[in-house]
Formats: structure tokens, C-alpha cells, sequence
């Protein structure tokens, strides 16, 4: 695979987590170098896993994770997007504790469900007979660079909209749930 080719594929990979980073930058009031590197850490590392895992699983275990792939995604994301919104909302006041996009589990969470189509991309990669190392590298030092851009974009517009940010940011995470679903139950066959 040439390398034009595989950085396009790891650009089309990373606009989730540059959607997601973007969200989670909004809801950080005193955003450090530290945090964005955090998060883009998580989704650049997943990123580079999953294409690996799924190069792995390939011959094995393609029909599987073809057929829920897309679920895990969408239930992921709905829940956390769905998570935002109903906090942005219910939790009004300045001083209120909102969900913490620098904690562990949302940003493992997070990570996953914006990783699972890299996944399904390693079985691809496999079935094509493809190395995987020089890709996952690839993809997953795009998608860190993308998600720190991200969460940097996401802190500015934060601070100008506030609480609108957050909800657009669980409508942005649902509606890719959505689309992934979309995607794979009438586009994919």
C-alpha cells in the first residue's frame, strides 16, 4: 500500500477522534498542553492498536467483528454523548461536577468506540495480504496529531459557548454512532 494511500486512510480514520477531541476540549475549563496531550495520547494509541488487533484477528475472527462492529460503536458513543447532553442540562451551575473527559474510563471508552473501525480496517489490511506495521504507526501518529489539534479547537469554542458546546458535542458523538450504524447496516453488503 503506498504511503499516500495510507495516509488518506488514516486521515479518514481520525475524523471521529478529531470530533470527539474537539467535544472533549469544550468541557475542560482550564485546559493544559498536559490534558490535550492526554487525550490525544488515548486516541492516537487506540488508533494504532486497533488496526493492529484486527490485522491479528483477521482470518479468524472477520465474520464476528464485521457483524457488531458498528453496534459496539453506536452503543458507546450514544451512551457517552447522550451522557453529555443530560449534563449539560441537568447540571447547571458553575460549580456542579460534570463528566470528565480527562478521566480513565470515558477516555478509554471514548477511545474504543472512535478505534472500532480501525479494526475493522486491520481486517482489511489482512485479507489484502498487507503488512500492518508501517499503517498502524501511521494512523496513529495522524490521529494523535488531529486529536490534539482537536481538543486545542475544542477548548476555544468552549469558552464562547458553554453549556451549547457540550450538547452539540453528545449530538456530534451520537450522530456518528448513528452514521456508523447507518453505514454498516445499509451500505456495507
Amino acid at each position: 500500500m503506498s504511503l499516500p494511500t495510507v495516509i488518506l486512510l488514516a486521515l479518514a480514520l481520525a475524523m471521529d477522534a478529531f470530533a470527539v477531541s474537539i467535544c472533549s476540549g469544550a468541557t475542560i475549563e482550564k485546559m493544559r498542553l498536559r490534558h490535550a496531550l492526554r487525550i490525544a495520547g488515548f486516541f492516537g494509541f487506540f488508533q494504532a492498536v486497533m488496526p493492529v488487533a484486527g490485522w491479528s484477528a483477521g482470518r479468524y475472527a472477520a465474520e464476528l467483528i464485521k457483524a457488531c462492529d458498528h453496534w459496539i460503536a453506536f452503543g458507546l458513543l450514544t451512551i457517552v454523548g447522550g451522557k453529555m447532553i443530560y449534563e449539560a442540562l441537568v447540571f447547571k451551575a458553575e460549580n456542579e461536577k460534570r463528566a470528565d473527559p480527562l478521566n480513565l474510563y470515558i477516555l478509554f471508552t471514548l477511545a474504543i468506540a472512535t478505534s472500532i473501525d480501525a479494526a475493522a480496517v486491520g481486517i482489511s489490511l489482512s485479507l489484502l495480504a498487507v503488512g500492518i506495521v508501517q499503517p498502524a504507526i501511521i494512523i496513529g501518529c495522524v490521529t494523535f496529531l488531529v486529536s490534539l489539534a482537536g481538543t486545542w479547537i475544542g477548548c476555544r469554542c468552549g469558552v464562547l459557548f458553554g453549556e451549547k458546546i457540550e450538547i452539540a458535542g453528545g449530538i456530534v458523538l451520537i450522530g456518528i454512532g448513528c452514521k456508523i450504524l447507518v453505514e454498516h447496516l445499509f451500505f456495507n453488503g
